[in-house]
């Protein structure tokens, strides 16, 4: 269930791969919701967003948890440098505060505008332009940064797996026995 010093553990594991699946959802999500059109299918789109959204908030609480408390990383592949070893965990340390930052700024939205409610039949009426409300604009800027900031960090999985072969991709996968 630990992380070794070679392998991730199981809750690590799976904590990761679910949160890049859901992250993944909620990106997509969200840039289909802009980008529609009519009101029901942003209704749609965005009532399923935002669950996913405060699902992301779970999982991230419960994995900065989980390092802080009950497990360790394990050691960095034997023929990381140094400074890609730093780089990695900046790039891990801002993914987590962008996606706290933006679960903020999307429960921001929800408050300020009362979207919650139209988007769970609560209170009727039309989607609020969340344009108008300060998160908005953490919110669309936070998307694309850590779009940037993911797709840095598959590239360097990719990279350290099959150029430099330290193999990060089955160390982030279950354990064979």
């Amino acid at each position: 269930m630990k992380s070794t010093s070679t392998q991730y553990g199981t809750i690590a594991v799976t904590l990761h791969w679910l949160s890049a699946a859901v992250i993944v959802a909620l990106l997509a999500s969200g840039f289909l919701s802009g980008a529609a059109t009519g009101e029901v299918g942003r209704k749609t789109i965005l009532a399923a967003h935002v669950p996913m959204g405060l699902g992301v908030l779970v999982l991230t609480v419960l994995r900065i948890l989980w390092w802080l408390v009950a497990d360790r990383k394990p050691l960095p592949g034997s023929t990381a440098n140094m400074w890609q070893h730093r780089l990695a965990q900046i790039v891990h340390a801002l993914t987590y505060v962008l996606i706290l930052l933006l679960c903020i700024s999307g429960i921001g939205m929800m408050a300020l505008t009362g979207a919650a409610g139209v988007l769970f039949d609560v209170t009727a009426g039309p989607l609020p332009d969340f344009t108008e409300v300060a998160p908005r604009a953490l919110h669309g800027l936070g998307a694309r940064v850590l779009m940037a900031l993911l797709a840095l960090h598959v590239v360097a999985a990719l990279y350290h797996h099959f150029v430099r072969r330290d193999q990060p991709i089955s160390r982030m996968w279950y354990a064979q026995k």
